[in-house]
């Protein structure tokens, strides 16, 4: 990140005259004009597409294809309609000049051999726009900011790269700051409005080298709070997606956010960006028909998130693997058979050592159970009272076999023995079973045995979807039924085709097929059964999100994680699995990590999946946290990591943080007093409270004010903070510096303490 204090660069501060806002005005115009025409053609052919019915199989799946098609893009063009065009650089080459317009979309006119009017912002002839400066102009004599509202131009802002091209406009050199800083100060002086708002008009150069980073391993971006970590990472979400559109449209693009108020705050930077094919998920719902509505203890999250339940994990499925204690008594036939522990041990054994999961090695089990209880019938009726050979035949003993198979009673024995299992059922079972809990995890003490337990509701928290992933991989899914259940369909499908190409070839008069020029094809010539067969298969069209959203064997083109020092050991492992080949991008800060299960180093959580493949940036500038709040923040960052640099702010608020000592009996009415008076200045604020305050004052969240803890604030930013009982925050978490050092630093502007004890130590500065 430039340092915007110390760069400097001939600037023209003042309001642009106003020949440079009219003509600004009509070439805006013009692009609107284009983007309208643009919008009309795709609304006109998606009516179109919408008032077709009928037609064949492949007529409406063409259909639906268009219609995704057009939807999207209308979506694209309403996402680019506030603020189309936000700059413009001039460029000087060998004497020739050049005029390139950056915007949100790209742009061609059609009545000028398809002229670029506007580039895209990611293209690669619109970088100079963010990366030019005095010493390095990479051919930029002038680079323009331009601010519009409602399609009409209300400010223009010119920054002079080329001392000549400054004189010759008139304008005197001076202490202007780099060319985006009025742009910049102004996004960031601005009132927040509850959802975040995409950057790409104020990109910064350290910024914009991540966002186009080729590395094709893990991607570290580092940077403490307010550091645009997340915008950083939604940037290059769009940026891959512009650049590798081939690719990630088939594969996706995976977002990964610590929890649901995150994602909702983060919602519309994408689609503003023109993105709408972005799965947007937490950790919690990213396994498939679960959503996370549970909330586990500290304790309990942090043992959860650990390797060593790989161990639990794995002897809790073998649990479920069964002998009988006494024989199970079976009649086949109207003979006597028992399934005792010795068949069960060799069957079992034969299945484990196959290394299959578990519900793949069941027909294995089965097998071996079959195999012996076949071989005791025919001990029974087959003997041979002379001795020598079983009297039964091969085909006999096949046929037995292939009866005790369809057997109901049999079957339910060995379902009894080997159960086909779901994660949901297993994990389930082994929370609300203190007895399967003490054999699965009898390493761990009683009290984290008490921790880990709860009713089996069928519900799960955040810490339990890892899990339940890495149940999926121990107990695979034995889809054999459905694949046999489609071949079935799928061979009537080709049996129906072939009959209508027969009756179409039969209704053919012998004597018009013998006076028919040879050269002269018909329709069996043209098409055989299968692909008649697969043109008459109805899809229904989804789009990649939709289509990953729904299965948890999906691999992903490009996986971001936001907060990714929040993630566990063993969400790492449900992430890794997603993303093959490790292209990711994980913004975070260890002095942030507030989950007890979370990362210490980026080191320790990469290099068991990518080794030293990996790459560390790092984000140094506070765009977010004014300078007096950094300030108090910085003592506490301080006590989490002495060597820790803290992020230097850009910008002072003129407001000096405050703390309030009331009585407890007293703490709610003060907070209300506070979120009055901050009613007087625009914006959100947020009151920030430990975990057992949240349903107390819960009753104070309305439009513009939220009650939230400290981890359903992670990531998100609001114009003013309240902070209640920061001592209390500190206790309650093994990490409470973490906690208080993300707390402190949500607000742009005002922040107010208010305590019923003392202070923290870390908050000296505040008295």
């Amino acid at each position: 990140m430039p340092d915007l204090t110390e760069e400097r660069s001939v600037s023209d501060s003042a309001s642009a005259a106003s020949p440079d806002l009219e003509r600004e005005q009509q070439y805006l115009t013009k692009l609107y004009e284009q983007l309208d025409g643009m919008r009309a053609y795709a609304q006109r052919r998606l009516r179109t597409v919408l008032l077709e019915t009928g037609g064949t199989p492949q007529a409406r799946s063409e259909r639906e294809s268009f219609t995704q098609l057009y939807s999207e893009d209308l979506a694209k063009y309403d996402a680019a309609e506030h603020g189309l065009c936000f700059g413009r650089i001039d460029i000087a080459d060998n004497g020739d000049s050049e005029q390139r317009y950056i915007g949100r979309i790209g742009i061609l006119d059609e009545s000028a051999d398809y002229e670029t009017l506007l580039l895209d912002w990611r293209a690669p002839l619109a970088r100079p726009f963010y990366l030019a400066t005095t010493a390095a102009p990479d051919g930029v004599t002038r680079r323009r900011h331009i601010r519009s509202r409602n399609r009409k131009v209300t400010a223009v802002n010119d920054e002079y790269l080329d001392l000549d091209a400054a004189q010759h406009a008139g304008v005197i050199g001076g202490d202007g700051g780099v060319g985006s800083e009025s742009a910049l100060l102004a996004a960031l002086n601005a009132a927040r409005t509850g959802h975040m708002n995409d950057i790409v008009e104020t990109i910064q150069s350290e910024q914009d080298a991540i966002i186009r980073s080729e590395h094709k391993s893990v991607l570290v971006v580092q940077g403490g709070p307010g550091t645009g970590k997340t915008a950083v990472a939604l940037h290059r979400a769009a940026y891959l997606l512009y650049t590798y559109r081939q690719q990630l449209d088939k594969a996706g693009v995976l977002i990964i956010g610590p929890n649901s108020t995150f994602l909702d705050y983060i919602g519309q930077v994408l689609p503003s960006l023109g993105e709408t094919g972005v799965l947007l998920s937490t950790i919690g719902n990213l396994y498939p028909g679960v959503q996370a509505t549970l909330e586990d203890s500290l304790r309990a999250g942090e043992l959860k998130g650990s390797l060593d339940m790989l161990e639990v994990l794995k002897k809790a499925v073998r649990d479920w693997q069964e002998v009988p204690r006494e024989p199970i008594r079976l009649y086949f036939d109207g003979h006597q058979l028992e399934l005792d522990r010795k068949i069960a041990t060799k069957a079992r054994g034969r299945a484990r050592s196959s290394r299959r999961a578990h519900n793949l090695a069941r027909p294995i089990f089965a097998a071996a159970v079959v195999d012996a209880l076949t071989d005791q019938l025919a001990e029974a009726i087959g003997a041979n009272p002379l001795g020598g050979r079983n009297l039964l035949s091969q085909t006999d003993l096949t046929e037995i076999r292939d009866e005790m198979r369809a057997d109901p009673e049999i079957q339910r024995a060995i379902a009894g023995l080997w159960p086909i299992l779901t994660p949901q059922e297993v994990l389930g079972g082994l929370w609300a079973d203190p007895k399967r809990l003490a054999g699965a995890a009898g390493q761990l003490s009683e009290a984290d045995r008490a921790a880990l337990r709860r009713p089996d509701t069928g519900e799960f928290s955040d810490a339990d979807a890892p899990l339940l992933d890495e149940l999926a991989e121990l107990l695979g899914i034995d889809d054999s039924e459905e694949r046999e259940r489609a071949r079935r369909r799928w061979r009537a499908q080709l049996a129906e085709a072939q009959d209508a190409l027969d009756i179409l070839t039969g209704s053919a008069p012998q004597d018009l097929e013998d006076d028919l020029d040879p050269e002269l094809l018909m329709a069996y010539d043209l098409i055989d059964a299968s692909q008649l067969a697969e043109r008459q298969q109805v899809r229904t069209r989804q789009t990649t999100a939709e289509r990953a959203a729904g299965d948890r064997t999906w691999t992903y083109g490009h996986v971001i994680v936001d907060e990714a020092q929040e993630l566990s050991a063993m969400a790492w492992r449900m992430v890794m699995r997603r993303i093959p080949n490790r292209w990711i991008t994980a913004v975070g800060d260890v002095a942030q990590t507030g989950d007890p299960a979370g990362a210490s180093s980026w080191q320790q959580v990469l290099e068991p999946y990518v080794a030293k493949r990996w790459k560390l940036t790092e984000l140094t500038v506070n765009y977010r946290t004014p300078s007096e709040i950094m300030a108090v923040a910085s003592d506490v960052l301080a006590a989490i990591d002495p060597a820790a640099p803290a992020p230097r702010s850009v910008r002072d608020s003129g407001f000096e943080p405050t703390a309030t000592r009331v009585a407890a009996t007293e703490l709610a009415d003060e907070i209300k007093r506070l979120i009055t008076a901050e009613a007087e200045h625009p914006g959100t604020t947020v009151v920030i409270v430990p975990h057992d305050l949240a349903p107390e004052l819960g009753h104070l969240t309305d439009d513009s004010v939220r009650v939230l803890t400290v981890h359903d604030v992670k990531g998100l930013e609001f114009d003013a903070v309240v902070l209640a009982e920061p001592h209390r925050i500190l206790d309650e978490s093994p990490r409470g510096l973490n906690d208080l050092y993300v707390a402190l630093t949500r607000a742009t502007q005002r922040l107010v303490v208010v305590h019923s004890e003392d202070l923290p130590e870390v908050l000296q500065r505040l008295r």
